[in-house]
């Protein structure tokens, strides 16, 4: 059974087509499903994924318990980094999901750091990830670093200088691979 990493930005609330297709193709398959406890993109899916009765999905959080958890599916809490504050509490719960994932599947709506750091933690473990950009109402695969450049070129430049502020010694290393 493939793992796959679901995930998106917190400012969509309603998944394209495409999207709703997609997992439905992955309930259809029986994979595994990561996700996090998120409002928006998460939160959504997971409604989908809860309307098919699926079970094989595992909810993924940083607080003492889930913000969502529409499945009653088993969970995994992720102790934030001590000190961890704002987005960074969550950050460990997300490079957990894609150090497991096979693949990803992110509804990105070209604004997102959070997102947009989750393909690229996905690249640098070596699993493709498809991208929904619902700002450009596009699709691709980023299978590689090189890929995940690509996407952030479409982005603003203060998406990328956030995108830059959030990222681990580690993943910039990753950058330079």
């Amino acid at each position: 059974m493939a793992m796959i990493f679901l995930g998106g930005s917190r400012d969509i609330f309603e998944l394209p087509g495409t999207v709703i297709e997609r997992i439905g193709a992955i309930v259809a398959a029986e994979h595994g499903v990561l996700i996090g406890d998120a409002p928006g993109a998460d939160a959504e899916m997971q409604s989908l994924l809860a309307g098919y009765n699926y079970e094989h999905v595992g909810v993924f959080h940083a607080g003492p318990e889930p913000r969502n958890n529409l499945g009653d599916w088993a969970t995994y809490h992720i102790q934030p980094l001590e000190g961890a504050r704002g987005f960074a509490v969550h950050a460990e719960k997300d490079r957990e999901m894609a150090r497991r994932a096979d693949f990803g599947l992110m509804v990105w709506d070209g604004a997102s750091p959070g997102t947009c750091l989750n393909v690229l933690r996905l690249a640098g473990c070596g699993s493709p990830c498809v991208v929904y950009d619902t700002m450009r109402g596009t699709v691709g695969t980023v299978h590689s670093i090189a890929d995940w450049h690509a996407m952030l070129h479409h982005a603003s430049a203060d998406v990328r200088r956030e995108v830059e502020a959030r990222m681990t010694a580690d993943e910039r290393l990753a950058l330079e691979a």
